[in-house]
């Protein structure tokens, strides 16, 4: 076998390695958009995508995410994509970044777009 095929070989394996390890400590990959955020930013409200299945919950951060910029700025239709546990009353968040909706499941797109009318209809008239 030549060196690179080896190369790639082991390659393969090691991402089958690191993604065995990810999928054992049993995170999973969600993508959220935010409905209501507490004053104090302990949680949120969202509308919850985990695995094509859509349903309304809490995103419950850990503290680390807490103290992250993005979770810090949270505000009402953010499209969010998270790894984290789902519990029982919505997502425990242990990462977190901001996305565009455009790169939501399609289960969410129709949530965000309705969203985002509905603030700016109701923050348009401020602004005058």
């Amino acid at each position: 076998m030549r060196p690179i095929a080896r190369l790639s070989v082991s390659g393969v394996f090691l991402l089958l390695y690191v993604a065995g390890i990810a999928s054992a400590q049993g995170e999973t990959i969600a993508f959220a958009v935010v409905a209501e955020v507490l004053k104090d930013k302990t949680q949120a409200s969202a509308k919850i995508s985990v695995d094509g299945v859509v349903f309304e919950g809490k995103l419950v951060p850990v503290e680390s995410v807490q103290n992250n910029p993005a979770w810090k700025k949270l505000e009402i239709c953010h499209a969010l994509k998270l790894e984290g546990v789902k519990v029982a009353e919505g997502f425990k968040v242990s990462s977190l970044r901001v996305i565009d909706a455009g790169m939501l499941p399609m289960g969410l797109q129709g949530f965000a777009g309705d969203c985002l009318i509905k603030k700016a209809v109701e923050v348009a008239p401020l602004v005058d």
